[in-house]
């Protein structure tokens, strides 16, 4: 019977999957985007915002803008605070600009409310349609290399390094400094839980993905409870272990009142408020079209002609949960990369984003759980999911340079300029550029040459 209304609500066989299927999915995505529970509030949190407040307004809009996309959209793909967003609102709004946190959530409310507006006269779906099928493709290749990257950034396996920018984790000097016992140790089990997914993935084991997490978290909880591994919430590597020391009250939600509709719009008219404005649009903008391109062509959900059906719901989804998340008193609410491994795991409909959106109503009672992932537990799962989206490449025709070299340019900029939106603007620049100095100027569509314009215009003014 439940199985009956599951299957005409979100049409399940017509879509080639199962409610199993749809819960494995669903709980894959929430373990490798649970993280912002705790990153989230402490990022904004360093704005004076308060950070329990911080972790309820999360886990509820999270809940509520991925509902949005279930019933909007019927799209296995989940919303929460976007990260780089929400690292703007506090370190450049705030801390840079001087803005109050108050302010800079009604800059985020604006820029929410732009959105429905453009997505009710389908000015975003008519620039998702634009954007030619190579680039959809590139776009899901350098999401693969951008989010392998942040999992290795993660788990520390690439670390910052002076001389060469970047470079791997070196053990044999967290041996010399001391810190093998806290940032090391979480380097191996990182590592082991790549190769762990790995071959569960060859094997073909179910839920490969989910059980690497939950394997290396295991490992982590071991080795904490043996004195290998030792926090050191200095470095930012805190207890694996969920503290229930609170009692009842580990399982009660904090308070949102202190955050809850507290925008400040009495800076709305001036320029520098529009700026802010602008800056948020532009990335939320180009962050959600990339991974809803991304995720879609991962999934084999584009079109032949390269065009997203019902991304009107999708989109609007996006942009109702980012008025909602301001009004609730978080930074942007946007679509996560992270729903690729619920993809990845066979998700294709609503049920996959309604069970993610129940575990993140969920998290409000478990917090103590949910805020002991560690992120080099979920590492793993970011790097085999950049290893399924790079297969996209196969897809481009490598023999039409007009569209290979703009793909490939868009690819190498996601990860090399640490940004979804920058990937997407180098390789429309480079497209309208190149097809029109080789005579094929017919290909690119007019809005094809205003959004080359615009990003020319961005880099040049902003």
């Amino acid at each position: 019977m439940q199985e009956g209304i599951l299957e005409k609500v979100f049409h399940l066989k017509e879509n080639g999957t199962t409610v199993r299927t749809e819960l494995m999915a669903g709980l894959t995505t929430f373990m490798t985007m649970a993280y912002i529970l705790a990153v989230n509030p402490s990022i904004l949190s360093v704005t004076g915002m308060d950070k329990g407040a911080l972790l309820t307004v999360t886990a509820l809009a999270s809940c509520i803008a991925t509902l949005m996309m279930a019933a909007f959209a019927n799209y296995p793909f989940a919303l929460s605070a976007g990260m780089g967003l929400n690292a703007y609102f506090a370190f450049t709004v705030v801390k840079q600009m001087g803005y109050s946190w108050e302010m800079a959530l009604a800059a985020v409310f604006v820029e929410g409310v732009i959105f429905i507006v453009m997505s009710l006269t389908n000015i975003r779906q008519a620039i998702f349609n634009t954007i030619p099928l190579s680039m959809k493709q590139a776009v899901s290749v350098g999401i693969g290399l951008f989010i392998a990257l942040i999992g290795l950034f993660n788990a520390h396996v690439i670390v910052a390094n002076p001389a060469t920018k970047i470079a791997l984790f070196s053990f044999k000097q967290s041996l010399l400094d001391g810190t093998f016992h806290s940032v090391g140790i979480t380097v191996v089990l990182s590592l082991i839980g790549i190769l762990a997914t790995g071959i569960m993935m060859a094997k073909n084991i179910k839920g490969n993905i989910l059980w690497g997490i939950l394997l290396t978290w295991l490992l982590g909880v071991v080795c904490e409870l043996t004195g290998l591994y030792v926090p050191n919430p200095k470095l930012g590597l805190f207890s694996v272990l969920p503290d229930f020391s609170a009692g009842v009250a580990s399982f009660l939600p904090a308070d949102p009142s202190p955050i809850f509709l507290k925008l400040d719009l009495s800076r709305a008219a001036s320029l520098d408020f529009l700026v802010v404005v602008l800056a948020f649009l532009f990335v939320d903008l180009f962050d959600t079209l990339g991974t809803l391109m991304g995720v879609a062509s991962k999934a084999d959900m584009l079109r032949p002609d390269g065009t997203l059906p019902r991304i009107k719901g999708a989109l609007m989804a996006d942009a109702c949960g980012t008025v909602l998340g301001a009004l609730m008193g978080t930074s942007t609410i946007t679509t996560f990369v992270e729903s690729a491994s619920g993809v990845s795991e066979g998700g294709r409909t609503g049920l996959t984003s309604v069970t993610v959106a129940v575990l993140f109503f969920l998290s409000l009672f478990l917090s103590p759980v949910f805020m002991a992932i560690p992120a080099f537990a979920t590492a793993p799962a970011l790097v085999i999911v950049g290893f399924l989206m790079v297969s996209s490449i196969t897809k481009i025709d490598f023999t039409n340079l007009t569209e290979a070299i703009p793909a490939y340019i868009c690819i190498i900029a996601m990860p090399f300029a640490y940004s979804i939106s920058e990937g997407i603007s180098f390789g429309i620049i480079s497209y309208a550029i190149i097809n029109t100095l080789t005579g094929h100027a017919r290909r690119v569509s007019p809005l094809m040459y205003v959004l080359a314009v615009i990003f020319i215009c961005k880099y040049i003014l902003l």
